[in-house]
């Protein structure tokens, strides 16, 4: 069952009409609690490359 296209775009229009948008304060700190957790995880996994990268060339014998 096909659509006039001037219909739907109507019917796009209200369900986008009640949509609760974010206000930039709300957008702003999300933004940054990515920002922050990216780091935290990004600083994290270093450290458990570098301690698992040392702990294989411990076992290995490839240490100094």
């Amino acid at each position: 069952m096909a659509k006039n296209p001037i219909q739907f775009i109507e019917e796009v229009r209200l369900e986008v009409s009640k949509v609760t948008w974010p206000t930039w304060k709300e957008v702003w700190i999300t933004t940054a609690m990515v920002v922050v957790m990216i780091a935290l995880a990004s600083v994290f996994f270093l450290v458990a490359d570098q301690v698992i990268g040392w702990i294989v060339r411990t076992v290995l014998g490839l240490g100094l």
